[in-house]
């Protein structure tokens, strides 16, 4: 090593030791939700807290999922819903009468969109499936309401349901994963009465992979997502899949990575326990080395944690 690396290491160390990971330090205040008084729990349900480099890896997707674009082409743009931003993007497999994997994006409720997540495309579409990204309002937009994006949520489902013969997919293989908020949504999702809701078949969603989700509302909404999510009692209640396991009738892959905040790690094993122990089909996985942001990157990995889940659930895993 030279002289110049040396000092040039020395200047960037100290830049890396001062990044603060987990919440600040200060006087522990009166609990507000299990053991975290208001600061811990702000901080257990903001990634950034956790994940210092959430700038740098979101940049990376972005650029990934335009690289995507560059080598698949545009995906098909379809309106799914009436206002402008229920439409989802489809990047098509050659393959005929192929599985559908549809992928609810994160954004803690008020980000995320179906481009920035074109990233896994091509890894579904080498195995001969179709990959679908919905956009669906966020929380700011609808008044802060989560039942706003869990409706559109669930009729972008359903439309992938009702038309895939039209783009060249099979309806009766229709899987789904979602990340972070993303998660939470995809399972609140696989509570739907499809049938009574929308005359389809009870069992449209053949297997589910949920990604560092949530899966009870009562820590989100004692936290500072509660500035901009209108939480009410009903809400808690219909969209915390883990008080409605009886309505799950779909295989599951739950997964969160070992660098989580503590919450949604919390969260993860606590809901495939509830699963497991319901006597329902359910897989745990752990993502070790992985931050919150990270670890979603590995979906567009067909030998990455997510990937080959993924692909093991439509039967087109990897040897």
């Amino acid at each position: 090593m030279t002289r110049r690396s040396l000092i040039a290491a020395a200047c960037v160390a100290p830049a890396f030791a001062q990044q603060q990971i987990g919440p600040p330090v200060h006087v522990k205040g009166p609990k507000v939700f299990l053991d975290y008084d208001q600061v811990e729990l702000d901080a257990a349900y903001d990634q950034s807290v956790y994940a210092p480099n959430q700038r740098q890896v979101g940049q990376r997707l972005s650029s990934n999922s335009d690289l995507v674009r560059a080598r698949l082409g545009a995906p098909l743009r379809k309106a799914f819903g009436p206002t402008e931003i229920e439409k989802l993007d489809i990047y098509r497999t050659n393959r005929a009468k192929a599985p559908i994997h549809v992928h609810v994006h994160g954004g803690a409720w008020r980000g995320g969109s179906a481009r920035g997540y074109g990233y896994p495309a091509e890894m579904f579409v080498a195995a001969g499936a179709h990959y679908v990204a919905p956009d669906f309002v966020a929380a700011q937009n609808a008044g802060g309401s989560l039942m706003a994006m869990e409706d559109q949520v669930r009729r972008a489902i359903a439309w992938v349901y009702q038309n895939a013969v039209s783009f060249g997919g099979d309806p009766r293989r229709l899987y789904l994963s979602g990340d972070s908020s993303g998660a939470h949504l995809a399972g609140a999702a696989l509570l739907t009465d499809w049938q009574m809701e929308f005359g389809l078949p009870l069992d449209i969603i053949k297997g589910a992979l949920l990604v560092s989700g949530m899966y009870d509302l009562k820590g989100p909404r004692l936290s500072s997502r509660s500035s901009y999510v209108k939480f009410d009692d009903a809400t808690e209640d219909a969209l915390s899949p883990q008080r409605h396991i009886d309505k799950i009738r779909t295989p599951l892959v739950v997964a969160y990575a070992s660098l989580d905040t503590p919450e949604f790690q919390r969260q993860s094993r606590e809901f495939e326990a509830a699963v497991r122990t319901a006597g329902k089909p359910v897989e745990l996985i752990r993502g070790d080395g992985y931050n919150h942001f990270e670890f979603i990157e590995t979906l567009a990995n067909p030998y990455g944690h997510l990937g080959r889940a993924a692909l093991a659930q439509m039967g087109l895993a990897h040897a």
